[in-house]
C-alpha cells in the first residue's frame, strides 16, 4: 500500500472504473509511494461510464486524478486531472524525484548537452515519446477492433446482421490485423534496442511509459490474438515484455489496493 512520510503531502483521489485505463494511474501511485484515496465507479450494461463521473469532469471518463493542496485554488477546489499521459507525466513530474523510485524520469541531458537542441538522452527521448504512443497509435486499432466486434453482435438488428458481420471481417482483416501488426513489430524493434542494457521500452528503469503500455498490450494480446493467433509467436519478446510488467511490486499491489476497495464499495452498496 502507498505511503509518504510527508506532512504536507495533497490529498490525492483516483476515479476508477471498470474495465478502464485507471488501473494504471494506481499502479503509477504505488512506484511513487503516495497516499491516495480511490473512487469506485462501475460501467453499465451498454459498457458505459456512469454519469456520476461527468461531475467530475465533463468528459465523464476515466481515470480522473484530483489533487487537494492550499496551493490550489488557495485550498478552495481540487485541481482536476484527466487523460492517462497527461496525469502520469503531472504526477512524475512533481513526485518522483522526492519519492523512493526517483528513476522512474529518464535522465534528461547527455552530459555537457544541458538545455542544447538534440542534447536529450535516448531514453528521455523514449520516455516523451511512448507517453503519447499508447493513446495516440497503438489504443486507436483496438478502439477499431471493438466497433467491429459490435457490428457481429446481437446488438445489431438480426435482418442486417450477416451483413454487418460480413463487412466487419472484411475489415478486420484489410485495416485492424495490418496495423497492429505493425505497432507491434514496432514495439518489438525497441525493446531490442533499449538503451543501456534494455529490460524496459525506455532503457534500464521502469517508467510511466511501461506503466501506459500494459492496458493496450494487454489488449491486444487477448482481443486481437483470438482472431490472429499467430502474434502470440511472432513476438516473443513483447508478451516477456508484458509478463514482467505484471510480475512488477507495484502492479501487483495496485491490483491488491483494487480488490480491496472492490470489496469495500460493494459492501457499502455500487454507485
Amino acid at each position: 500500500m502507498a505511503s509518504t512520510d510527508k506532512k504536507d503531502q495533497p490529498k490525492i483521489k483516483v476515479y476508477w472504473l471498470n474495465e478502464s485505463r485507471a488501473q494504471r494511474l494506481i499502479w503509477l501511485l504505488e512506484e511513487l509511494h503516495l497516499d491516495y484515496e480511490t473512487a469506485i465507479f462501475y460501467r453499465d450494461k451498454d459498457m458505459m461510464a456512469p454519469p456520476e463521473l461527468q461531475e467530475i469532469h465533463p468528459l465523464g471518463k476515466a481515470p480522473i486524478v484530483t489533487i487537494q493542496s492550499p496551493s490550489i485554488n488557495n485550498g478552495e477546489k481540487p485541481l482536476v486531472l484527466a487523460e492517462s499521459g497527461f496525469i502520469m507525466q503531472y504526477l512524475t513530474e512533481h513526485f518522483a524525484k522526492s519519492s523512493p523510485n526517483p528513476t522512474l524520469i529518464p535522465q534528461r541531458w547527455k552530459p555537457g548537452q544541458e538545455g542544447q537542441l538534440g542534447g536529450e538522452t535516448e531514453s528521455y527521448l523514449r520516455y516523451q515519446y511512448f507517453l503519447h504512443y499508447p493513446e495516440g497509435s497503438l489504443q486507436p486499432s483496438l478502439l477499431v477492433s471493438i466497433v467491429l466486434d459490435i457490428m457481429k453482435s446481437n446488438k445489431m438488428p438480426f435482418p442486417v446482421r450477416p451483413i454487418t458481420s460480413f463487412v466487419a471481417s472484411k475489415f478486420f482483416s484489410a485495416f485492424v490485423i495490418p496495423h497492429i501488426n505493425t505497432d507491434l513489430a514496432f514495439l518489438e524493434k525497441q525493446l531490442e534496442t533499449a538503451p543501456d542494457g534494455g529490460g524496459y521500452i525506455c532503457g534500464s528503469h521502469l517508467t510511466p511509459a511501461d506503466i501506459l503500455l500494459t492496458f493496450p498490450l494487454q489488449l491486444t494480446k487477448d482481443r486481437i490474438g483470438k482472431v490472429d493467433a499467430s502474434i502470440h509467436a511472432k513476438y516473443p519478446k513483447l508478451w516477456a515484455y508484458l509478463e514482467r510488467l505484471k510480475g512488477e511490486e507495484g502492479y501487483k499491489r495496485a491490483d491488491r489496493r483494487i480488490e480491496e476497495a472492490e470489496k469495500a464499495d460493494k459492501c457499502g452498496g455500487k454507485k
